[in-house]
């Protein structure tokens, strides 16, 4: 066996995940804390509203990235990442090995946890989550936790504190899997329950915080875990967190979260998209800060519709789209002139993230001239045309459009391509994206890792398949699969880091992802907060945090 004690991000993606830190506008990853800290008192959050069509608090099947936070300051995790080194470090696992060839994973693990149920946390508790986990997968096979369990074959129990996990294919990003929220390990008595009941807070951790009560859409309500002492060594505080508790609940309207921070209603206002510079303005007149982190994992770009008849097939007009994008306006005109400009499909924080800035260049004649080979030709009305048909591009917006996409329509229009907002549900996505109708589809996804664009664009293991298949050609799938499970295979990381920049080159190449903004997360934090920290995944850990009384 190869002994990998607390593998790092390649020399290449530490320097930009640091970079992107003290690059990204109001970028603190964190909050000093001031003076000791005092015990007691429930923090409160306000985030973005919750996720209608799929309420959920299990880790295994959630996706909603601010149930994610919730579940980090409940259940804890075999490792934990280094946020900025990206270095997997000890948490339940005190040590673990990988075998030569990739197929098994040795843990050694603590022997003092315990869950807030009052069972104890052994070998069997990583072997009931994980063979629950593949056994979700055979009644939703598109559960978010899939595409951590790729190729999970079974977990043996060598003793009460030695586990080994088995796999049929090598899962090169098993390891830092072990270290997220979604492959968080819960108390047995949360397997009894069904998939549905899980999501519905059925479920128990061993964090330092306990799930009191989830109501879908309206709060979370958490309280303080008694005798918790085993956090992750990179916490400020691994012992009994200080907070009383915390309660989450889901506001629509910025303004009215950004109203409820400043006048002391609330302790964080967390929103889904970054706070727009005069809020930003706003809280810091008050007294409060804006922390914020670039999310790792692929940027939120539109993915074309390339199937047989569509627009987007020519490769030429895809290119042309591209071209078409002002990122740098867009940055500056939707977040702030401090905003950072998206520069690859991964955000900064992503492992093997490489810097395509040059590539996204904004050039309008460019994009003109593509189009022109392409054979549509600029008309009267300001639109282009070919064989009477009009350049128009749909894409599906839930709900109302917001300024960024009517900047981006905008945009197009300078070169001629009419970009289509339709208007639809939530609950009606699936239907748009298994009927092809569209031509554009915005989407991203978070992990610290580089492995998580299969959720995207891999048929295989896709959250909506008919996504993936519209997305490349047969010829382009062969690749981007060969690719992908390359990266799945290979276990040294530099090596990996090399397929993964492959990947974005030929993504680059083919025009086959149009990045639009680099998803930051911020939240604005009283001056009453303390310890807040970002975790690798940008997510909230609150076990070090404390109020000023």
């Amino acid at each position: 066996m190869t002994r990998t004690l607390r593998p790092a991000l390649p020399t290449l993606a530490l320097v930009v995940a640091l970079s992107a830190c003290s690059t990204a506008g109001a970028a603190d990853s964190g909050q000093s804390p001031t003076g000791d800290p005092v015990s007691g008192g429930t923090l409160d959050v306000a985030f973005f509203p919750d996720n209608a069509a799929f309420a959920c608090v299990d880790p295994f099947q959630t996706y909603w990235i601010e149930h994610r936070t919730v579940i980090r300051n409940f259940a804890d995790s075999l490792t934990d990442q280094d946020p900025e080194t990206g270095e997997l470090v000890p948490w339940l696992a005190t040590d673990w090995e990988v075998a030569d060839d990739g197929l098994s994973y040795t843990f050694d693990l603590r022997d003092d946890v315990t869950f807030s149920d009052g069972t104890a946390f052994t070998a069997e508790s990583v072997k009931l989550a994980f063979d629950s986990g593949a056994a979700t997968l055979e009644q939703l096979p598109t559960a978010y936790g899939a595409v951590y369990l790729a190729g999970y074959d079974s977990t043996e129990v060598v003793d009460d504190d030695t586990v080994v996990v088995h796999f049929s294919t090598p899962n090169s990003a098993f390891l830092q899997g072990t270290s997220t929220t979604n492959l968080a390990i819960l108390a047995a008595s949360s397997y009894q329950a069904t998939p549905e009941e899980r999501c519905l807070g059925d479920v128990v951790g061993s964090g330092p915080f306990v799930l009191d009560s989830y109501s879908p859409g309206q709060s979370t309500v958490l309280t303080k875990r008694d005798g918790y002492a085993w956090g992750s060594e990179l916490r400020e505080n691994t012992g009994e967190a200080y907070l009383d508790g915390i309660t989450f609940t889901y506001v629509a309207e910025d303004s009215v979260r950004v109203g409820q921070l400043t006048s002391d209603a609330i302790d964080i206002a967390w929103p889904r998209n970054p706070i727009s510079e005069n809020d930003t303005a706003l809280i810091q007149s008050s007294g409060d800060t804006v922390v914020s982190r670039s999310l790792p994992g692929p940027a939120n770009n539109y993915y074309p519709n390339v199937a047989d008849g569509k627009i987007l097939a020519d490769e030429r007009v895809r290119h042309a789209l591209q071209q078409a994008i002002d990122r740098d306006s867009y940055a500056s005109t939707i977040f702030g002139t401090e905003y950072p400009s998206v520069t690859s499909i991964y955000d900064t924080t992503t492992p093997a993230y490489q810097d395509h800035g040059d590539d996204l260049a904004y050039d309008a004649d460019g994009a003109a001239e593509l189009l022109d080979e392409a054979g549509w030709t600029l008309g009267d009305d300001g639109y282009r045309h070919k064989d009477g048909q009009k350049l128009t591009l749909s894409t599906p917006v839930i709900a109302q459009f917001s300024a960024g996409d009517q900047l981006i329509q905008d945009q197009l229009k300078a070169v001629g391509i009419d970009l289509e907002l339709n208007v639809i549900t939530q609950a009606q996505r699936s239907e748009v994206l298994a009927a092809g109708d569209y031509d554009l589809i915005s989407t991203y996804y978070t992990r610290a890792d580089p492995g998580v664009i299969q959720w995207i664009i891999d048929a295989r293991y896709a959250g909506s398949q008919a996504q993936a298949v519209n997305a490349l050609t047969p010829e382009q799938t062969t690749e981007v699969q060969a690719l992908l499970d390359q990266g799945t295979t290979t276990l040294d990381t530099t090596a990996r880091a090399e397929v993964y920049a492959e990947l974005q080159q030929y993504y680059l190449d083919h025009a086959l992802a149009f990045p639009t903004f680099e998803r930051v997360q911020t939240a604005g934090v009283s001056a009453a907060v303390h310890g807040f920290r970002f975790t690798s995944e940008s997510f909230g850990d609150f076990a070090g945090t404390w109020i000023t009384p």
